[in-house]
């Protein structure tokens, strides 16, 4: 049998361009152990993480006379040596060298004669750390057929192994793809009504299909879409260079906000989901009043926020598994814990829609281990299948294991997600939080967000200002 592509995967290749490259990205720094990890050592480890997930060994091959969606091959001249590759940062090999190349490896589009992915080894940290840097296409990772290469490197054990892999088959030929496609049309009409056209340009029409494939989307979707996002100075022509910052911060600064800004009734109400999202709001006010621009008691900046929707069964992580929220963060509101509140309802509001409908959502979870690079992808899918319109930036936030993990020997110490901009917006946020921090990686245009360290200073800023309202102090 063909192993085709699904419309949304399908999707995902056709709108793709050459200044928007559609694949999510992570950044994970390591200590290393006494006798060293050198790139003989993690190339290895790729190989075995690899190993029994096939998809990492494929690569997409387009329908003659583009009949039907494109299908999955094995490539039969796969070169891992290719994919994992070895780097060293220019003296001093500070954070700054680091972010420096994030930002150009993860601005060039992934080779389609080849598997979607990268893996990058990087020495010369100047504190004695290396790094992995691992890139994927958004039509690769499902969370079914593949999961995030930084889940299998991390937590390889969490991820069920796939039975078919082995050997690879040899390629079929154009003349049996067309006849597949042909046979699959007389079979299922409908899939050729629903298949994706050449030239596919439209994102709304993108997310409409998305819609009906995922088929959980808060009912709140209906109500937001006849309000399209505010004007805000995120969305701005998207070139082909980025920016990327990192930012660490501790986790018990937003508990102690929760804490003690959240006494009485409205405990329970107000998450640590929520006060990362008021340190945003509050973060982007004061980055938009340094740059001069007007804030208003009204301004607002909406923002996609994907949550997991959690039912207790299965073990696979997929887009079905996902929904979205849609939040007009206060910026122009001058109280700290005012913002906190205000988020909160609005994420209470559109749970609560959820839960109406039968569907339980939360936050994103870490489910299967060191999921959140999974998590972050599937997040970055169902942003990418969304109008823009609707909204102004993606959001993703990903609890993760607040226990010390190991590669090999290596401590896993920081772990930063790249998530993909996209048409007309030029920043795209993740974090999650591990053991005991929360790691923000901020992904910007490089001429939209040329003061995205700035951003970066803003929400360390931020964060600061809610634990210092009043009632609010560090917890014990």
């Amino acid at each position: 049998m063909v192993n085709r592509l699904g419309a949304l995967d399908a999707a995902f290749l056709y709108v793709e361009e050459p200044t928007l490259p559609m694949h999510v990205g992570s950044v994970m720094i390591f200590q290393p152990p006494t006798e060293g990890f050198d790139y003989d050592r993690f190339i290895a480890v790729v190989g075995d993480r690899i190993a029994g997930h096939a998809r990492y060994r494929q690569r997409i091959r387009q329908v003659p006379a583009r009949l039907d969606n494109p299908v999955w091959v094995d490539d039969v001249h796969f070169d891992l040596t290719y994919h994992v590759r070895r780097s060293a940062l220019p003296a001093p090999g500070s954070r700054l060298e680091l972010e420096d190349f994030v930002a150009r490896i993860m601005a060039r589009p992934l080779d389609r004669d080849r598997p979607l992915w990268e893996a990058y080894f990087v020495e010369g940290m100047a504190d004695g750390t290396f790094a992995i840097i691992t890139k994927a296409h958004q039509a690769m990772v499902d969370g079914i057929h593949a999961v995030d290469l930084a889940h299998l490197i991390v937590d390889p054990d969490a991820v069920p192994v796939d039975k078919r892999a082995g050997e690879p088959h040899p390629e079929p030929s154009d003349l049996r793809l067309v006849a597949d496609a042909v046979l699959g049309s007389v079979i299922n009409p409908a899939r050729v009504l629903q298949g994706v056209r050449s030239g596919l340009g439209d994102v709304t029409d993108t997310g409409r299909r998305a819609v009906e494939t995922t088929g959980r989307v808060v009912s709140t979707l209906a109500r937001v879409g006849t309000r399209p996002a505010p004007s805000s100075p995120l969305n701005a022509p998207v070139g082909a260079a980025r920016r990327y910052v990192m930012v660490q911060t501790d986790l018990d600064d937003y508990r102690a906000v929760r804490s003690r800004l959240t006494r009485g009734r409205y405990v329970d109400d107000v998450t640590i989901n929520d006060v990362i999202l008021a340190t945003v709001t509050g973060a982007l006010r004061s980055w938009m009043q340094t740059r001069g621009l007007p804030v208003t008691g009204t301004s607002k900046v909406r923002a996609m926020v994907p949550v997991s929707i959690v039912d207790g069964s299965g073990d696979h992580l997929t887009d079905a598994a996902m929904t979205a929220c849609f939040i007009d963060l206060p910026i122009g509101e001058n109280a700290p814990s005012m913002r906190l509140h205000q988020i909160s309802f609005a994420m209470r509001q559109q749970i609560e829609s959820a839960s109406a409908e039968g569907v339980d959502a939360g936050s994103l979870v870490s489910i299967g281990g060191f999921a959140p690079p999974t998590l972050h992808s599937l997040g970055a899918r169902l942003g990418s299948a969304m109008s823009r319109r609707l909204f102004n930036l993606v959001i993703t936030n990903v609890p993760g294991p607040q226990q010390g993990l190991y590669v090999e020997g290596s401590r896993l110490c920081e772990t930063y997600p790249v998530m993909p901009l996209g048409r007309e917006q030029g920043l795209a946020i993740g974090l999650t939080s591990y053991d005991g921090k929360v790691y923000f990686g901020l992904n910007g245009d490089r001429e939209a967000l040329a003061d995205l360290g700035l951003l970066a200073q803003c929400i360390e800023d931020a964060i600061a200002e809610l634990r210092s309202t009043p009632g609010s102090r560090r917890s014990s």
